[in-house]
């Protein structure tokens, strides 16, 4: 991406300023708490009188005028006619789509919307193990096949790399009845992948484009961070609003614009998985999060991206831990996100999630996640100078009293290109299902998801077919007593399978 292009998207961005400082959603249900209008709608609690006292006592009352439901004066999230319709439109001008849905269930929602608005049941999709349980579930529950690339081991830092533009052309060529790609992009680690190589792969062959951007609905608003799906000519795309930027939990954006798939498809499907009782709270904080990285973005994430820059230097000091910098990451496939921390901490002798507990206890710090070799600290629109240097120190004090020569176990993955013989659907759902010893379970039809931490990736979906090198890794990873997500018996001993 050239600076050139930047400059002229700044220059867009501050035209923008202008018609972005209206937060139509948050100001209609400001004036609607101020107006202590008496409750005979759900819930029940009726502006935060049958709170429990403690509970209030925290809060204070005013929160829970808030909390409302769906009459004329505040619109309707599934048939929005006033102030939601207005704050989407410009969500909507803000991110460069055709069309924004309000998500009060998370990006979740969103991932499996873009799977069930894009693709028919017995469609295939090309995409990485590396995506999030959601797209998973959004396979399962649309019935489509998918076509698994093998994620991109980076052993020195101990990390997993999104899929890039040229093994998804290769995909393609192999599997050209494939609808759709799915990207994940930023990671969890921030390690962005090629997207605009991608969107040009993907028009070639004329496929459909989703992005799960759930981490990088700020990327666009700095030039210095990596190209944004909404930049690229993408299909659709989702956003987590309280991820980075400061909507409340829950908060996201799904972005249609698209001129392959049929958005009424799409707005019957985003009404059918989100709830009927929204939370006006979560939905007016989207609105007031999108107007605050329009018109502070840039200043914000200038400083943050400063902040950041120099917890590396000093972090990368440290003779025992380090954090990933971009001259490393950056490539014509891969760049990274410069407002997260991924902390390499193997050569402290402890695992990640130890110094997690570390972090936590002793220094009443909390990272997003650890697994067995890194932390990840994501910093956001309310993170401070000082919180980052609070976060540096800890760092710097666990380094001084840790130290192990070697590392315990080596970030690996066994071939997960395997055979999908039934669709993930029909054996989710199948009864007719046994439990095996897992080293006897080669052959056998998997009918249940595991997903080990690390390296946090499902290694076992429904309706694939278990080869011994999945069986030998996964009983590698239990002598670890490694996490593993999806088991229902004793730690790996059986596995569920189709009989």
């Amino acid at each position: 991406m050239t600076k050139t292009f930047y400059q002229i998207q700044r220059k867009k961005l501050k035209l923008m300023r202008i018609n972005q400082n209206s937060t139509p959603l948050l100001d209609t249900l400001l004036a609607h708490a101020q107006n202590k209008v008496v409750s005979f709608h759900t819930p029940g609690h009726k502006n935060g009188a049958g709170i429990l006292p403690k509970l209030k006592d925290f809060t204070k009352r005013n929160v829970y005028y808030l909390d409302v439901t769906v009459f004329p004066e505040v619109d309707s999230l599934h048939d929005p006619v006033g102030c939601i319709k207005q704050a989407q439109e410009l969500a909507a001008k803000a991110y460069g789509s055709k069309h924004a849905f309000f998500l009060v269930n998370g990006s979740t929602v969103g991932n499996i919307a873009m799977l069930m608005s894009a693709c028919d049941p017995g469609d295939s999709v090309i995409l990485s193990r590396t995506c999030h349980k959601s797209v998973l579930a959004g396979i399962i529950i649309s019935g489509v096949w998918p076509i698994w690339i093998q994620p991109v081991v980076d052993q020195q830092r101990d990390i997993i790399y999104e899929v890039s533009s040229k093994e998804i052309e290769e995909y393609i060529k192999n599997y050209p009845e494939a609808k759709a790609v799915f990207v994940t992009s930023p990671n969890y680690n921030g390690i962005c992948t090629d997207l605009i190589k991608i969107q040009e792969v993907c028009n070639k062959y004329n496929k459909i484009l989703l992005v799960d951007e759930a981490h990088g609905p700020h990327l666009k608003f700095h030039p210095d961070l990596p190209v944004s799906a909404a930049e690229v000519n993408v299909d659709m795309y989702v956003h987590s609003m309280h991820k980075v930027l400061s909507a409340l939990s829950q908060g996201s954006i799904l972005h249609f614009k698209s001129d392959k798939i049929d958005i009424n498809r799409v707005k019957r499907v985003v009404s059918m998985l989100q709830t009927t009782s929204p939370n006006y709270f979560i939905l007016a904080s989207i609105d007031a999060a999108r107007m605050q990285v329009v018109k502070y973005g840039f200043k914000v994430f200038s400083k943050l991206i400063k902040y950041c820059e120099q917890a590396r230097e000093e972090i990368n000091k440290l003779p025992n831990i380090f954090t990933l910098v971009r001259k490393e990451i950056q490539s014509d496939y891969y760049d990274l996100d410069l407002t997260k921390l991924t902390i390499n901490v193997t050569k402290t002798g402890l695992p990640g999630y130890k110094i997690e507990e570390i972090l936590a206890k002793e220094y009443k710090i909390q990272v997003d996640c650890a697994d067995m070799f890194n932390l990840v600290a994501i910093t956001g629109f309310g993170t401070t100078k000082e919180d980052i240097e609070k976060l540096v120190y800890a760092i710097t004090d666990i380094s001084k009293k840790y130290y192990g020569k070697h590392k315990f176990w080596k970030l690996q993955l066994p071939p997960l290109t395997t055979e999908v013989v039934m669709l993930p659907r029909d054996a989710f759902f199948s009864t007719n299902t046994k439990r095996v010893p897992l080293k006897k379970a080669a052959g056998h039809i998997s009918a249940q998801v595991l997903t080990p931490y690390p390296p946090g990736l499902p290694i076992l979906t429904p309706g694939e077919r278990i080869t011994k090198e999945v069986i030998s890794y996964l009983e590698e990873l239990a002598s670890f007593t490694v996490r593993v997500v999806g088991q229902e018996s004793e730690f790996l001993k059986t596995i569920k399978v189709i009989k």
